[in-house]
């Protein structure tokens, strides 16, 4: 039981492993490319301080966030490297952008020039990269639309106190094993860049590459790739080949039985009474649920590993608490550990097996873990 977490449940970050990752997916891509670290949502629920110091340690020197919050707790935490908002920021945000010194994504000239106006009331230098929209519809200029976007970027590179870093877009399903779409995106993000050059606009820097871009997709490496979910030991499909990069999970979910009870035949237990015992039942209680982002989705199907059995879920998984049937587990008593996450070395439940138990992606179920849960790190 770890005492300073204030709660008989945690979530185990293994930096170790976080490093080794790391590691991998440098050797993966080869020397002479940057690594922009994606550490959004709190780097996908793991800590992104933490996760921040590790890639620093391996020679990172740019971040990935999504909102101005993230990029802010790292510059407070003392963070001095880029730090890439990869979401629009809205013109009424400039300010925050410039005093943070956060490169923002822009694909318009009216966006650049508000951070370029707030930049020079600052006395500061701004940095900005242009999204293109290859095929994820999300933002960015049509990559079709070359003449409007060239003449735009250059008239941001002649705004003052701005600079045009390079050119970004986003993979929508390199985690295919038909690759068909993601050629297609390839082909529109070199067709745009070069559309751009032909009419003299030089961008310095590309960057395109996910995480199973990284994996499978070499071509589309440029100078700079971002990993994001491969940093956390987990693959982005079910559909790569996992061959192609050796990774190994970074979160576990653990808790502590904090109340054992024997139960007779017939008896309920929680909302809507799923759980009614068949024979008697021995019942633990832990401190985990739905707002820790143990899914109630999840409750019919979920396992996890008391003393080296695997054992289900009584019942619905509640807001702050769930029941086990522990009925199997020989000699259980109150403070033995539960695994929710992770592994014994011969039993296992991870992010894969919650996601697929309820219709999601293991990206989610890592975030949902990291938004309430204390964190351990593992050095």
């Amino acid at each position: 039981m770890y005492k300073e977490a204030l709660r008989p449940v945690w979530a185990e970050i293994d930096l170790r492993n976080f490093d080794y990752n790391v590691k991998s997916i440098l050797k993966k891509v080869g020397p002479g490319r940057r690594l922009i670290g994606v550490i959004k949502a709190d780097a996908y629920g793991h800590g992104a301080v933490e996760c921040a110091q590790v890639l620093r340690d391996n020679g990172c020197r740019s971040f990935a966030i999504a909102t101005l919050h993230e990029a802010i707790v790292l510059r407070e935490a003392g963070a001095t490297e880029e730090i890439i908002c990869l979401g629009l920021t809205p013109d009424m945000y400039a300010d925050t952008v410039v005093k943070y010194a956060i490169t923002a994504v822009t694909c318009s000239e009216r966006n650049a020039r508000a951070i370029s106006d707030e930049a020079v009331r600052q006395g500061r230098q701004a940095g900005v990269l242009i999204a293109v929209d290859t095929g994820m519809g999300r933002i960015g200029y049509q990559a079709e639309d070359v003449e409007r976007a060239a003449k735009e970027i250059a008239a941001m590179e002649q705004l003052p106190n701005l600079t045009v870093k390079g050119l970004f877009s986003h993979m929508s399903s390199a985690d295919k094993s038909d690759k068909t779409y993601a050629m297609l995106q390839a082909s529109r993000y070199r067709a745009f860049y070069e559309g751009i050059a032909a009419r003299g606009v030089k961008l310095p820097m590309r960057t395109f590459a996910n995480s199973a871009s990284i994996m499978e997709i070499p071509d589309v490496y440029y100078d700079a790739v971002r990993p994001g979910i491969i940093l956390y030991g987990c693959y982005p499909s079910d559909e790569v080949c996992r061959e192609e990069l050796d990774i190994r999970p970074v979160m576990s979910v653990k808790a502590n039985i904090i109340f054992l009870k024997d139960v007779p035949v017939g008896f309920s237990v929680s909302y809507g009474r799923k759980y009614i015992s068949k024979k008697p039942a021995r019942i633990a209680t832990i401190a985990l649920g739905y707002a820790d982002g143990y899914s109630r989705a999840y409750s019919s199907q979920a396992k996890v590993i008391v003393n080296g059995v695997l054992c289900p879920i009584a019942g619905n998984i509640c807001m702050d608490q769930c029941m086990i049937d522990v009925t199997e587990v020989p000699d259980v008593k109150l403070g033995d550990e539960v695994i929710v996450m992770g592994s014994d070395g011969k039993l296992s439940v991870t992010a894969d097996d919650i996601a697929r138990a309820t219709g999601t992606i293991n990206y989610e179920i890592t975030c949902a873990f990291g938004q309430r849960l204390p964190k351990v790190f593992i050095k």
